[in-house]
């Protein structure tokens, strides 16, 4: 039996999801709790990796078991006591054998929290990054327009962090919002795919445009370019969701 689940995660203590020998991994976790639910071991594969600290609102995937099976409507509950406060397993429904939760993918929404103030909130600690120099109204500005340079189908490999071994770096940028609420920046960015660290470079980019050290009308050569040390710093990974997954 196959199941489409969906998960949430505070990747705080986690390195990432993907299973690491000796590390504490959400899969790794996932792993065990599903183990014990069924009284043996699932096939657990991911919509995507995550890096250490990073978080999900809804990280998508599938279990594959064989043997004895559970309502779909039932597991999250069946899963749960075996699962650490950090990460829980809200949502499974049956599914065809040939989805893939990675391939089946046509958009992802990622979130990006900033916490924009000169003394720290200890409530938002590993959930956000916190960034004391203030961003003005004007360069709020100058992040929205940049923001627009993002939009459309570009090669974004100035955009993507050494060590990966992904050969077409193309992808098709939907949707890039960047709204503030009293200390709180939120941003927002869908795409039919990403680069290794993509959305944390474009955000740490964004930051350096409201600073002025990069400008607006730069991000277009930046991108044309297709040469990383032209792009910004990458942004830490604390303040990163996945937020959404649409199939």
């Amino acid at each position: 039996m196959k199941y489409f689940a969906k998960i949430k995660y505070l990747g705080t203590a986690f390195h990432g999801f993907q299973v690491q020998p000796g590390l504490r991994t959400v899969q790794g976790e996932l792993n065990e709790a599903l183990n014990q639910a069924f009284g043996h071991p699932c096939k657990v594969t991911g919509c995507s990796r995550t890096d250490a600290g990073v978080h999900a609102n809804e990280f998508c995937l599938t279990v594959e078991c064989n043997g004895g099976t559970i309502p779909a409507d039932k597991l999250p509950i069946a899963v749960a006591r075996f699962l650490p406060e950090d990460l829980c397993l809200f949502y499974a429904e049956e599914c065809d054998d040939d989805f893939h939760p990675r391939y089946d993918v046509k958009e992802k929404e990622y979130l990006y929290r900033i916490i924009n103030r000169p003394i720290y909130d200890p409530f938002e600690f590993g959930r956000a990054w916190f960034l004391s120099r203030p961003i003005t109204d004007e360069g709020l500005e100058r992040m929205n327009k940049a923001a627009e340079c993002f939009i459309g189908k570009q090669d974004f490999s100035a955009f993507m962090s050494e060590g990966s071994d992904v050969t077409d770096t193309v992808r098709n940028v939907t949707a890039l919002s960047i709204n503030k609420i009293g200390d709180l920046i939120e941003i927002r960015i869908s795409a039919d795919g990403f680069l290794y660290n993509m959305v944390r470079i474009i955000v740490g980019t964004l930051t350096e445009v409201a600073f002025g050290r990069i400008f607006p009308d730069e991000i277009r050569e930046i991108i044309a370019s297709c040469d990383r040390s032209r792009a910004g710093m990458t942004a830490p990974a604390e303040g990163l969701y996945l937020n959404k997954v649409i199939y």
